[in-house]
């Protein structure tokens, strides 16, 4: 099997159901989802470092997965496809949300992305999933999509703020506040 087949060469690809340019706006928003699944990967490895943390790593492999579905339910240029991603993973990660709030320091001031390596890089993977969430919500006013994947990638963000200061609380590095931040999020414990 080749890996090129130069079909793209004049700036289209192929999706499951026809041919588009290649910033079509379904293009870019499974080609972000795939971006964001890089990275979740590179966080995945990183916390692999870490024996506190393997449980975060698995659950970062799993949602390189839940990803793949998105992108491929994304990649249907045809109505009435079947769908991969339905309400069950953005319900599951809400629950992993609150453990990891009950799990890292109570929150009183806005931080910066920081902290230790695996922190900033799960910053990164919740800045591109809000980029990933933005092109799906573009292409959801252009043509069909399966809402799920918009819902998945809102909590999913969500997720990414959480794991990423529970990472620090795991590994005793203090989260980077923002100095110029006032306790916007409540009173500090005594």
């Amino acid at each position: 099997m080749k890996l090129y087949t130069k079909t793209g060469d004049k700036g289209q690809t192929s999706l499951i159901g026809g041919r588009v340019r290649k910033d079509d706006s379904r293009v870019e928003a499974y080609g972000t989802i795939d971006e964001l699944n890089c990275f979740v990967g590179q966080a995945a490895a990183e916390a692999a470092k870490y024996e506190q943390l393997a449980e975060m790593e698995g659950l970062l492999v799993d949602i390189q997965q839940e990803l793949f579905d998105c992108g491929s339910d994304l990649a249907y240029a045809q109505e009435g496809a079947p769908l991969k991603i339905s309400a069950e993973p953005a319900i599951r990660l809400e629950g992993l949300i609150d453990q990891y709030i009950a799990e890292a320091p109570e929150l009183t001031r806005f931080i910066l992305p920081g902290g230790s390596s695996l922190s900033a890089l799960l910053h990164v993977c919740r800045t591109v999933c809000r980029r990933a969430e933005r092109r799906v919500v573009t292409l959801s006013a252009e043509h069909s999509a399966n809402p799920e994947v918009q819902a998945y990638l809102n909590r999913l963000s969500d997720f990414f703020f959480a794991a990423a200061r529970v990472a620090n609380a795991k590994l005793g590095v203090p989260d980077v506040e923002y100095v110029r931040s006032a306790n916007v999020f409540g009173k500090p414990k005594k």
